[in-house]
């Protein structure tokens, strides 16, 4: 049993092992970074809080098909970035705005709302390779340990088994919360334009998603822009990028089919269900409270 007695001590002792050997080397920059965790507690704090965080969202939208439309091209995403070796988890959930978010030890999420703005398989490609990106270079740890501070982090970390409430709480509540900083974001923009040309994705849909939600957060706040930067700046350096180095590329994906059976038809199919209006790809509605929400 875990007193305050045993764990604080414990909990301190930790965190100097940490401070002493916690350096490392992000994937993508290739240059050395201060981390004080291990890959393999990424994987253990993913394990331990994506029930919690999957829970607060709404849970998985039910629709089986879809979970694994977004889970395939999330894994074949994955397998061109700097860490294939990671379990990715990619889920659709119902809740949380339109918006995505990335925990450690590769759970990777994405909303029905978001899902919902979306043409085509290459603009959900954008996004998943984006959070693949800040897996990738263990962006969540290093602002979660800024934003609910380090001690409470290593909290989080060292306690086995199910997380009590009150730190279960305190995570999901930083992840939903947590703020990327710029530059973290804009290698995530640049390296995840990367995953998804690689893997045969046309790069401008990473422009399109910019613009789709440039344009919701005009007709009202989007979640997205709770936690991402604003995309005036990304668009901008996007462009230069896909100019500089994949102008010559020819023949890459964008699959509007492919996304309108898979993702499109089963929210259509879901209104139905509840004589809704059927869903127009690009047009963002009220949230209605009927059915799984």
């Amino acid at each position: 049993m875990v007193t305050d007695r045993t764990f604080w001590p414990a909990l301190g002792l930790g965190l100097a092992l940490a401070l002493l050997s916690g350096c490392t080397v992000n994937p993508i920059t290739g240059s050395e970074e201060l981390m004080f965790f291990s890959p393999d507690k990424d994987l253990e704090l993913g394990q331990k809080y994506a029930p919690l965080v999957e829970k607060e969202l709404g849970g998985r939208m039910p629709e089986e098909g879809l979970q694994s439309y977004v889970n395939r091209i999330g894994q074949r995403l994955a397998g061109f970035c700097q860490r294939p070796d990671v379990a990715y988890h990619f889920a659709a959930i119902e809740e949380g705005g339109a918006n995505a978010l990335a925990l450690p030890g590769g759970y990777i999420y994405i909303t029905r709302d978001l899902l919902k703005e979306f043409k085509t398989e290459a603009q959900m490609a954008a996004v998943l390779s984006h959070e693949i990106a800040h897996v990738v270079a263990r962006d969540t740890l290093v602002a979660m340990s800024e934003q609910i501070g380090m001690t409470a982090l290593m909290a989080a970390a060292q306690v086995g088994g199910s997380p009590d409430l009150a730190r279960g709480t305190q995570f999901v509540t930083a992840v939903l919360t947590l703020q990327y900083s710029r530059d973290d974001e804009k290698e995530a923009d640049l390296a995840g334009l990367t995953y998804m040309t690689q893997a045969g994705y046309d790069p401008n849909a990473m422009v399109e998603v910019m613009q789709i939600l440039e344009k919701l957060q005009m007709i009202r706040p989007i979640e997205f822009f709770s936690t991402h930067p604003s995309p005036e700046s990304r668009i901008a350096y996007l462009q230069e990028r896909i100019a500089r180095r994949y102008a010559s590329f020819t023949g890459l994906k964008q699959g509007p089919e492919e996304y309108a059976e898979r993702v499109l038809a089963p929210l259509n199919e879901r209104k139905k269900r509840f004589n809704l209006p059927p869903q127009e790809p690009g047009r963002q509605e009220a949230r209605a409270s009927v059915g799984p929400e």
